[in-house]
């Protein structure tokens, strides 16, 4: 039997990386999935990947996590195509890196319009019909700036502390009604995202090995590696866990200095 069979899953931020390899995951184990993307191109291109090599039903739509209204557009149409939401994964997400006092204010609103606000119209989108129904997960895609604080990062780990504290409280205020809201907090994670920041790097080689020898294990992490736990909170497998955070670090935020 497989892990999500029957059930109906939304994942923002689908197209690529760790929201990509969610979806994959997800529809390997029997879930319908919706993949809820700004890129609807890289969306449509994957979903077809991903229908391809597991048979599932797979849908792309175009989604701002910006907008509240472009949100509830993508849940009512993962109901329309395949039912009652089940599952919503809010993983869409930006990295925003400025010095306090030099960042400007469209660098605040632009990283708290996604990484927050992003979490917050998803959550909003797909709780009422899980409420009413008495069942459902929800996943958000944190990260461990949500609890550790890299100097030159402003503002992301603040955009990130509430997203915990949004898991927190919604965990909280839907428990009586069978809802459960978790997060999961990703450490260094091989995506684009990782691969362009090396990037922009004055020796992209060294700033990789110097990322790989602070991780305990020597290596970073891989999307797959994220998406296994998304898909145990997102299953029957977890039904007492709730209103908290799993981190997938390898063990680098356990250690106390390099």
């Amino acid at each position: 039997m497989k892990r999500l069979a029957g059930k109906v899953a939304l994942v923002t931020g689908a197209g690529r990386g760790i929201g990509a390899a969610i979806a994959h995951a997800f529809a390997r184990e029997g879930a319908a999935v919706v993949l809820a993307e700004l890129d609807i191109d890289t969306a449509q291109q994957t979903a077809e990947h991903i229908k391809a090599q597991t048979g599932a039903r797979v849908l792309a739509v175009h989604t701002d996590v910006t907008q509240s209204a472009s949100v509830q557009h993508a849940v009512s149409e993962a109901e329309r195509a395949f039912g009652a939401l089940d599952v919503l994964v809010n993983n869409a997400g930006i990295n925003v890196f400025c010095d306090p006092l030099t960042m400007t204010d469209e660098d605040w609103r632009r990283c708290f319009a996604v990484d927050l606000d992003g979490v917050w119209n998803g959550c909003r989108a797909a709780l009422p019909g899980m409420v009413e129904r008495g069942a459902g997960s929800i996943v958000n895609i944190a990260s461990t700036h949500s609890f550790k604080i890299i100097p030159g990062c402003f503002p992301y780990p603040v955009a990130k502390h509430g997203v915990i504290g949004l898991t927190r409280a919604l965990g909280i205020e839907y428990a009586p009604r069978n809802v459960r809201v978790n997060a999961i907090a990703p450490g260094y994670i091989e995506t684009q995202l990782t691969h362009d920041w090396w990037n922009e790097q004055a020796d992209p080689a060294a700033a990789q090995q110097a990322t790989l020898a602070l991780q305990p294990m020597k290596r970073i992490g891989r999307p797959e590696e994220v998406a296994m736990t998304a898909v145990f909170l997102a299953s029957d497998e977890a039904p007492f866990i709730n209103a908290t955070c799993i981190t997938v670090d390898g063990g680098r935020s356990a250690l106390y200095h390099d």
